[in-house]
């Protein structure tokens, strides 16, 4: 090393290692902040919509912070080896840091010294963040331990809770975080024993299906009772790949899938209470969380693997949001959305094609080819054989006289009564749940036919 950039590079990691210590005391005050921030909240309520904007703060119920501690830097500076190459390492570090984040959506808070913060659930809600920010861990830690040449080491804590996020920068793409969660996390990366993952109890019942863990000790936590702690090993093996269970395989991609289920349902129903005509009293958000609560249930009593499960389930959320283009031919426009929308949610072009087709298999008169178009066809006309048979039935009767396509009572007793004579069950779930029931029916509608 040239003698006339040593002292630049000493300088350099003097910077760093005084930054890190300032990081650590502003953890420290973060409880005497959220105080404030409690206040500042309280204040907040009596703004008006265009000053409470001004504060550019939201909180999460449900976020996943991230707090990474790479160990080594205070051995360097105290020892005469060749600082710029272990300086450039910890750079090529946080550049692979930053990809990961990027590869599982996750938001960098902040990266000073030795330090690195980020954050799942933000600024997009979601359910699934403690997985993802877990295995962006174990992908940090696999950095950190394929690196045998280097003496660098990491500790990462992970901690689920609320937070309040501080929108930062002429962006607005730059966050703070206070928070209860935030005290937690740091406090387990500081505790932690080198290249281990530890994760609050909190995490590890969000995360505990799909990773194996490991209990490790209590810890008291201020303004709050006792946490316990458990170390991340990797992912489960019958959902892993690759050394030390690193790294997620189609199973763990499935099981994922169907977690993150929960965030798409919720995309799709509050796009429907939006864009759906008002004088759709059938086709409506009820009828959609009918048809999919039925499929799951078919779906498990036929016998599907997860895979097609999940296929099932998303046709059937999707297959009417075509009535928020139009009425006619909504099979196809649903198919569009789906088309427009899944790729997002990370389905595969082949799986949406199966997903289409499903949804088409909901078109009158339904003409099942296979199991999975059976159940759904089966779901979509559930009502048949129910107990709220009626009730439901009247609702379609309201939707078509709203549109003009029913002019009488009796007339829709006639239509009915034909519909449901010529109709048929094609699972033997579905057969045998709705058949008797649906039998009813039609005695009863005869009698109301003048």
């Amino acid at each position: 090393m040239e003698a006339s950039t040593e002292p630049q590079l000493l300088k350099r990691i003097a910077s760093l290692v005084a930054e890190n210590k300032e990081l650590k005391e502003k953890c420290k005050t973060f409880a005497d902040s959220n105080a404030r921030l409690a206040e500042d909240l309280e204040s907040a309520k009596h703004h008006s919509p265009e000053q409470a904007k001004d504060l550019n703060h939201v909180r999460f119920d449900m976020a996943t912070l991230l707090y990474a501690e790479i160990k080594g830097l205070s051995d360097i500076v105290q020892s005469s080896t060749d600082v710029m190459t272990y300086m450039d390492r910890m750079d090529q570090y946080f550049i692979r840091f930053n990809e990961i984040l990027k590869k599982y959506k996750l938001v960098k808070i902040q990266s000073i010294g030795d330090n690195f913060i980020c954050a799942g659930g933000i600024p997009d809600k979601n359910v699934t963040n403690p997985v993802t920010v877990t295995l962006a861990a174990l992908e940090m830690l696999h950095v950190i331990e394929s690196d045998t040449q280097s003496a660098w080491g990491v500790h990462i804590g992970i901690h689920t809770g609320s937070v309040t996020t501080f929108i930062e920068g002429k962006e607005q793409n730059v966050y703070r975080i206070k928070g209860d969660t935030v005290n937690v996390v740091s406090r387990m990366a500081s505790i932690g024993q080198r290249n281990t993952i530890t994760i609050s109890a909190t995490t590890y019942e969000l995360v505990k299906e799909l990773f194996e863990c490991k209990y490790i000790c209590t810890i008291p936590v201020k303004y709050q009772d006792k946490l316990e702690l458990y170390t991340a090993i990797g992912i489960h093996q019958e959902y892993a790949s690759g050394e030390k269970q690193r790294f997620p395989n189609e199973n763990f991609r499935t099981k994922f899938m169907l977690y993150q289920f929960g965030d798409l349902q919720e995309h799709i129903l509050d796009m429907l209470e939006n864009r759906l005509p008002e004088h759709l009293f059938y086709h409506n958000v009820k009828h959609t969380v009918d048809v999919v609560t039925e499929s799951e249930l078919i779906g498990w009593a036929e016998g599907l693997n997860d895979h097609s499960l999940l296929l099932l389930k998303t046709a059937a959320l999707f297959h009417d949001t075509g009535h928020t283009i139009s009425y006619a031919d909504h099979e196809d426009r649903s198919t569009e959305i789906a088309r427009e929308c899944l790729p997002d949610y990370g389905y595969s072009a082949g799986e949406i094609d199966e997903i289409c087709r499903i949804i088409m298999a909901t078109k009158l008169p339904p003409k099942p080819a296979d199991l999975l178009e059976s159940i759904i066809c089966d779901c979509d006309l559930d009502y048949l054989g129910r107990a709220d048979f009626v009730p439901v039935s009247n609702t379609l009767y309201e939707e078509l006289k709203a549109m003009n396509k029913m002019s009488s009572l009796n007339d829709w007793n006639k239509l009915q009564l034909k519909f449901i004579s010529s109709h048929q069950y094609f699972t033997e779930t579905g057969r045998n749940l709705r058949e008797v029931k649906k039998q009813e029916q039609i005695e009863r509608i005869k009698q109301l036919i003048e």
